[in-house]
């Protein structure tokens, strides 16, 4: 297993946000975590890179005990974390914005090589890589979040509400990229809000509710149980 998540408890404060939370993530799966606004999603994906440290249980990245690992060296390790607010620098280029994710990295040796395969990926990105980040669009600086989580050859990509805000033909974009990733043999943890292109394109889903797992299966199954619908995933 690549990713195992055993009984972790995260407080904002004195706020229990995640109470006993367990999961895992297999070697080239996509998951998906889904569930109402304030579920828990997020903080479990910052939780998994040290970004929310967890105050007990435990976190297992290729058979290494991460529960403690500073966010650094998680990256380091093999994880990286595509933001929900994208966190495009303003007034810096896509290029500057792209290097500025490998400052830490394993692979700052390799940087031309990781730059030249992310043009690849983003080919729009290659015709802006000297423009400035801040003036791209919506679905492009998507992209150029996606881009700064691959650009550090990770095993493990966590992605945070990628298609958050963009139109419908730009969500299915976004959907075929993570597939892609996907068959580049990165694996995916997702947490998506559209619950139809997530479940669709996953393998398995956690559901989440009040900060705990409420129920887990295959994505197809999960997308056509009503009662979880009801009870977890409607508005």
């Amino acid at each position: 297993m690549l990713l195992t998540i055993e009984n972790i408890n995260t407080y904002y404060g004195l706020s229990h946000v995640l109470q006993d939370v367990s999961l895992e993530v297999d070697k080239n799966e996509i998951v998906t975590l889904v569930g109402r606004n304030g579920a828990g999603k997020t903080t479990t994906l910052k939780s998994i890179l040290g970004i929310t440290p967890i105050r007990s249980g435990q976190i297992v990245f290729n058979g290494e005990d991460i529960s403690a690992v500073p966010t650094h060296l998680a990256v380091q390790k093999g994880i990286s974390y595509v933001p929900e607010e994208r966190r495009i620098i303003p007034g810096l280029s896509v290029l500057e914005n792209i290097k500025l994710a490998l400052l830490k990295s394993k692979n700052r040796h390799r940087e031309q090589e990781m730059i030249e395969k992310i043009s690849q990926y983003f080919p729009i990105l290659e015709k802006r890589l000297s423009q400035e980040a801040s003036s791209l669009s919506g679905g492009e600086q998507q992209m150029l979040a996606i881009a700064r989580g691959l650009v550090t050859d990770p095993e493990l990509i966590l992605i945070d509400e990628p298609t958050e805000g963009l139109m419908p033909i730009l969500v299915e974009l976004i959907a075929e990229i993570i597939e892609t990733i996907h068959r580049e043999g990165v694996t995916v943890l997702l947490v998506e809000q559209n619950m139809e292109m997530a479940l669709s394109i996953s393998h398995r889903a956690y559901v989440m509710d009040e900060g705990r797992i409420q129920s887990s299966g295959p994505a197809k199954e999960i997308l056509a149980d009503e009662e979880i619908q009801r009870r977890y995933l409607s508005v």
